[in-house]
């Protein structure tokens, strides 16, 4: 009789406002099946992957989670991708007690303080103010230094916890916010928006967005003559190819937070052979052409759950749970050793400025030349121009 499968089951936002960013950690996920099970998989048992769609609907992901535990009857659950479906799937997963790394969920745990909960995304025990301290430590070190900010931000639940971490970063370096505005995620004409903001006048405008409403705010604000002395900080959109390459040079002086970039500080063991398998499947799925975003994550996420079944010798969710957060692991994402909450113990935010972008192609950003990290010191990769007005 054949050993059955390890089944593994999770949902994705693969349809939605931030599809093409899921749809890579899709794929990435894929690759690390294919790869794993070539090896003979995992406890001497082929590994399945069930992945359902949540369409970015939180409403939806309880009942996913619910039925690939009682439906499916899966071995384990991963986390999905971000803040607001993780969120949605923690009180299935904390009332059957189930063990549960995440992947790009932002603070999700912070109030709960679930002990089986991991997160795989860099940004430590402080999640909420590590996303964007490097902006704002960076903004303050300028000269002449900026004194006022505005906050910007799409009506999601994504955009609450940059938020609250912005306005402890402001008070940390003080800084006076003198602004702050909420806009619907529907929103695709952003000129009124702008232009009051431009009538506030802020030195620094934080903006915390989604992929297509990044895309109109670039547009928006390179149109307008409003230059505030430094703007970005939370844009999830920059990071993807997708946005990048409709963009082009209206990016350039922006500043952003990565999670991994290519730069030689960051070449992690087995992360360029990673890139090329992804970036070669990529292209013929139509999925984010560079992947530096997310697929990073999204295979770490998957080789820490395979050390700790391996390291373990068992699929019990209170034994996995133990050794992932008394252990460290080697991922593509380097070292990893989870602390407070699941969270890694050290953040590893970088941010990075676009400068020099002369065109839209894709090959432009294949590199760290037009995406310049600015901060932290460690990861430092070219000169931080100063001020937004300057590029």
């Amino acid at each position: 009789m054949n050993t059955p499968p390890i089944r593994i089951g999770y949902s994705l936002s693969l349809t939605g406002p931030v599809a093409d960013n899921t749809r890579s950690a899709r794929l990435t996920h894929k690759i690390w099946e294919d790869q794993v099970n070539k090896k003979g998989g995992l406890l001497g048992r082929k590994v399945e992957l069930i992945c359902k769609d949540d369409q970015g609907d939180p409403l939806k992901t309880e009942a996913i989670y619910r039925s690939l535990l009682d439906d499916e009857r899966v071995d384990l659950v991963i986390g999905g991708y971000g803040t607001n479906t993780i969120g949605a799937a923690l009180p299935v997963v904390i009332e059957r007690e189930k063990f549960l790394i995440g992947l790009m969920g932002l603070g999700v745990n912070g109030n709960l303080r679930y002990p089986h909960y991991f997160a795989m995304i860099p940004t430590g025990p402080n999640p909420n103010t590590a996303l964007t301290e490097g902006f704002f430590e960076l903004a303050v070190s300028q000269s002449p230094k900026p004194k006022t900010v505005a906050l910007l931000s799409a009506e999601a639940e994504f955009s609450k916890n940059p938020i609250i971490g912005a306005i402890e970063n402001c008070k940390k370096y003080d800084l006076r916010v003198i602004h702050q505005q909420t806009y619907p995620l529907s929103t695709t004409d952003f000129s009124t928006v702008i232009s009051g903001i431009q009538e506030v006048n802020a030195d620094i405008l934080f903006l915390c967005s989604y992929l297509n409403d990044s895309i109109g705010l670039v547009k928006t604000i390179k149109k307008s003559t409003y230059r505030p002395k430094m703007v970005g900080g939370a844009m999830i959109g920059p990071q993807s190819a997708l946005v990048k390459t409709q963009l082009g040079p209206l990016l350039n002086g922006f500043v952003n937070y990565e999670y991994w970039v290519p730069v030689p500080k960051m070449n992690f063991n087995g992360i360029s052979e990673m890139l090329e398998k992804y970036q070669h499947e990529a292209i013929k799925e139509n999925i984010d052409a560079l992947g530096f975003y997310v697929a990073p994550l999204a295979y770490a996420q998957m080789q820490v759950l395979e050390q700790a079944i391996n390291n373990t010798g068992s699929l019990e969710d209170e034994k996995l749970s133990n050794y992932c957060r008394n252990n460290h692991f080697e991922t593509v994402m380097g070292n990893i050793h989870f602390g407070t909450n699941g969270e890694w113990n050290q953040p590893r935010v970088v941010q990075v400025q676009f400068q020099n972008i002369k065109n839209n192609n894709i090959e432009t950003f294949m590199d760290s030349s037009c995406q310049v990290v600015v901060s932290p010191d460690a990861y430092v990769s070219g000169k931080f121009i100063y001020p937004f007005s300057e590029i």
